[in-house]
């Protein structure tokens, strides 16, 4: 009888290139960078604009007088809730970029610390 060994096939490994390392990091980076473009282009989408606001006499306004700050307006405003609270809601209702009011500026506030009227 003849038994036949199976013969051991040589392993043979993969080896990259410095070009081909450079061609896969590239194949990898692209759709990272493809995806990030694609966010940095289209992020502006969310931004609300002027155009679609609310109707005009739809919510109270405060005129700023000298003096005024905007937690002075927001005590006025909502003696019982957390001034805090009242500062921010006003700061992003108004787009406002700081906290720093003038004298005369007009301001919108928010449907629920708006003066019962």
């Amino acid at each position: 009888m003849v038994t036949i060994a199976p013969t051991a096939q040589p392993v043979t490994r993969l080896r990259l290139t410095h070009r081909g390392r450079r061609v896969l990091a590239a194949l990898v980076a692209l759709p990272i960078a493809a995806a990030i473009a694609a966010a940095a282009i289209s992020g502006g989408a969310a931004v609300a604009s002027r155009d679609a606001g609310a109707p005009a006499g739809s919510f109270a306004t405060v005129t700023v007088s000298a003096g005024d700050s905007l937690w002075g307006i927001a005590e006025r405003l909502a003696p019982h809730a957390d001034p805090r609270d009242v500062v921010d809601a006003i700061v992003r209702l108004n787009a406002l970029e700081g906290v720093t009011v003038t004298p005369g500026e007009v301001l919108s506030i928010p449907a629920d610390y708006a003066p019962a009227g």
